[in-house]
């Protein structure tokens, strides 16, 4: 048995940690599970949200509360349909400004690259690509991360696919058709609420998860196309991305830099010497990106102990050690913390994940 496990480099850190996800998908969540009877506010909690902080325009999420919610509402609700009904309910208002840029292109096919160009401004929860295919002009849905949780991978692909056809739907009106959606997962019990939805063939098991437009309505004009009021959107649209591209830019630096110096974490005041900025300087930017110093440090060390935990030659005391806690005692807290489990419980889990 290793004694001293192989430090984990910077390259560990992953955007699942920092907290750039505008929360429009969990203000949509938080509604159908309140119809469907199941109460999220204790997952939200346990995350460090609240129906109140959903609200605001400034908050942003990171990859993983967005991911822990949705798995509770999952296994709340016991639907295999939630992304499905969450998707629908959407407008283009719920994506914002670029939901209006949306609405004054020139085409169907303008708009859609369009959202495939500023899609991390909306709240997406995947990575969102388009392009011409032998089936026809296609919109893929790819998983951030090929690890995530089956269930919420499914979900997310439903939410995205519905949310596309019900804004398209709403722009040009109700008889909208994909020609055709395929989805990467195995075919539900019950497939017939994808057919109701998206009035197409769908097709389970496939490649990638594509939907293909008809290529007469990707010619299709918008009702609100306004070329100066596109021009006008895009640019305020493309200096916000460069805005979240600079937060980013911090989020990471600092997890690099917590992640190269553990076990030890270095101080708050540390990291503002080390980055060249004051403390009150650097305190206020985190907050712009809705999170603390305290917040990266445990994020980053929650990725450590996910990461060593797969590693059988790897004991309790060697992962407090590399993670950076006083003991055994304190790591066991934040499984617990973190995961509402044990340690041996999580080690169980992510050794069959």
């Amino acid at each position: 048995m290793s004694a001293d496990p192989p430090q984990i480099t910077a390259g560990a850190t992953s955007r699942s940690t920092s907290a750039t996800i505008p929360p429009t998908i969990l203000r949509y969540l938080t509604a159908v599970t309140d119809e469907l009877g199941a109460d999220l506010r204790p997952a939200l909690a346990r995350v460090g949200l609240d129906e109140q902080m959903l609200q605001s325009t400034d908050l942003r999420v990171s990859y993983r509360q967005g991911s822990e919610v949705i798995r509770c509402a999952l296994q709340l609700t016991g639907s295999d349909h939630l992304g499905l009904r969450v998707g629908a309910r959407q407008h283009p208002t719920a994506w914002g400004l670029m939901g209006f840029a949306l609405m004054a292109a020139g085409t169907l096919r303008d708009a859609v690259e369009t959202g495939v160009r500023f899609q991390n401004l909306s709240g997406a929860m995947v990575v969102w690509s388009a392009g011409q295919a032998d089936a026809g002009f296609t919109l893929w849905a790819d998983q951030p991360d090929p690890a995530v949780d089956a269930g919420v991978g499914t979900f997310l692909v439903q939410e995205a696919f519905a949310s596309v056809v019900t804004v398209t739907r709403l722009a040009l009106g109700a008889e909208f058709r994909p020609r055709h959606v395929d989805f990467l997962f195995p075919a539900p019990p019950d497939p017939v609420p994808y057919t109701e939805l998206f009035g197409c063939p769908v097709r389970f098991s496939a490649a990638r998860n594509g939907l293909v437009f008809p290529a007469t309505w990707v010619r299709t004009e918008m009702p609100g196309r306004d070329p100066v009021t596109f021009a006008s959107l895009t640019t305020l649209l493309d200096e916000q991305l460069a805005s979240r591209r600079t937060r980013q830019d911090l989020l990471e630096v600092l997890e690099i830099s917590i992640a190269q110096s553990l076990p030890d974490v270095p101080t708050f005041a540390e990291q503002a010497r080390k980055h060249a900025t004051g403390e009150r300087t650097l305190r206020r930017r985190l907050a712009e990106c809705g999170t603390t110093y305290e917040a990266l440090v445990d994020g980053v060390r929650r990725e450590r102990v996910e990461l060593l935990l797969r590693r059988p030659d790897v004991t309790l005391t060697d992962i407090a050690r590399q993670a950076g806690f006083s003991d055994v005692r304190a790591l066991r807290r934040a499984i617990r913390r973190w995961h509402d489990m044990t340690a041996v419980e999580l080690r169980d889990t992510v050794h069959h994940s």
